[in-house]
């Protein structure tokens, strides 16, 4: 009889295939799932690619969808604390047993002589899995790019493209065009593209490509429009109108990843998935999205945001400036090693009073000299601390009344955090 694998072990294997980087391609993706009766086909998909707010947008489409009554799948990444967190249903994560059955069936057909990556197989794992549970809409989440992505085997219901900036610049090229261009690869003949992308080089790229494949493309700021009305949201859209919106999301930026939200749900609607706006105001309200803008203690008051880029920084500044008041802010920072560390600290570390250096335990984090020396021209005080626990301890150890504790610089840096804050109720893997 043979041994049933263990979710400790799957994960373990899954990890083990990070060897072999970041490839870009469809096909590796596509064999597995051609080996499994190709199951994505003929499913319900709406696919979200850019810089920023992919995953915000999509926590949004979740929960609205969910509100109304339907079976949503989301597949997201990374994932903070768990690896179950980036496939769901209905908000409930994957059993681990089911990882390790899929696991244990995808290694049947992988050919040993040619790995595919991790994330194609993570993808073909959230495409088999959704399948079978048969969800009303699946939303997928691209992990890098777009037109190579793994997750650009799919033909979806409408495509979405959240924002353009500079980001896996090694990867996806070094200009703005560039990265839109990859973008754009999502786009597909005949279906929506929505986006709230403002450049206008951004939008020719991906105005030109909707024209040649005959794809309807609307934009947030253009066709939808939204206002703010103190810290609601008020919506114009394409056929409706909603107004006096709270968001469960913090930061004056979710209110454009709201207003783009609500512009999919209006194109959805026209296939049929009714939503009233009472959903959509419960929806939004009740939408959770952990490590962005999440305040994980009170006393003292500590923030955990992932913002990984200097497009993300800036927006995590501005609504830091815009939700939270503070005597002193104590900046736990960790970054990774292939990303825009000097712009990345220009934009935080000026608004901090006291900065802990550390890095996650992770192959791709920075070292923390690296950042300190890279931030000694702006002249804040701080220290080097490699490990977040301790840097955690520190920045405890540090802050009095009125001060704030913000943790940021990555999405592993937060996803440490959260473990090491809220062992027990994140109840973290013990391989990450």
């Amino acid at each position: 009889m043979t041994r049933r694998l263990s979710y400790e072990d799957a994960v373990a294997y899954l990890f083990g295939l990070q060897k072999y980087g970041i490839k870009f391609g469809l096909s590796k993706t596509s064999n597995l799932l051609k080996a499994f009766g190709n199951p994505h086909l003929h499913q319900k998909y709406i696919h979200i690619a850019g810089t920023n707010g992919k995953g915000s947008v999509a926590a949004m489409l979740e929960s609205i969808w969910m509100n109304s009554g339907l079976k949503v799948a989301l597949y997201s990444s990374p994932h903070l604390v768990r690896f179950t967190e980036r496939f769901r249903i209905n908000g409930k994560e994957i059993p681990p047993g089911q990882v390790a059955d899929l696991v244990k069936d995808l290694k049947r057909v992988i050919d040993p002589t040619q790995p595919p990556t991790f994330f194609e197989v993570t993808t073909a794992m959230a495409l088999i899995y959704f399948a079978r549970e048969k969800p009303d809409i699946s939303i997928m989440e691209v992990g890098m790019g777009g037109r190579l992505d793994a997750t650009n085997v799919i033909r979806p219901m409408a495509s979405v493209i959240t924002n353009i900036s500079l980001d896996h610049q090694s990867f996806l090229g070094p200009r703005l065009t560039d990265i839109a261009g990859e973008k754009a690869g999502i786009i597909k003949p005949g279906i929506d593209l929505v986006t709230a992308a403002t450049q206008p080089q951004v939008i020719k790229v991906f105005s030109d490509t909707c024209k040649r494949r005959k794809a309807p493309f609307w934009r947030v700021g253009r066709e939808i429009r939204y206002r703010r009305n103190g810290a609601q949201l008020n919506y114009y859209g394409m056929g409706r109108i909603e107004r006096d919106l709270d968001l469960g999301l913090v930061g004056k930026h979710q209110l454009r990843n709201a207003a783009l939200t609500l512009a999919v749900i209006e194109l959805i609607e026209r296939r049929g998935f009714t939503v009233s706006s009472d959903h959509i105001r419960e929806g939004l309200n009740k939408t959770r999205w952990p490590g962005r803008m999440q305040v994980v203690s009170k006393k003292p008051l500590i923030i955990l945001d992932g913002a990984h880029n200097p497009d993300a920084m800036r927006n995590l500044v501005n609504s830091m400036r815009d939700a939270f008041q503070w005597k002193h802010l104590i900046l736990v920072l960790g970054i990774m090693g292939d990303k825009d560390i000097p712009k990345i600290i220009k934009r935080i570390v000026p608004i901090a009073d006291y900065v802990i250096y550390t890095r996650p335990e992770y192959y791709r984090a920075a070292e923390p000299q690296v950042l300190m020396k890279e931030a000694a021209p702006l002249r804040k005080k701080g220290e080097i601390i490699r490990s977040i626990p301790e840097a955690l301890r520190k920045a405890k150890g540090r802050s009095g009344s009125g001060d704030v504790i913000l943790v940021t610089g990555s999405l592993f840096t937060v996803g440490e955090a959260m473990a090491c804050l809220e062992p027990e109720a994140v109840q973290p893997d013990k391989l990450r």
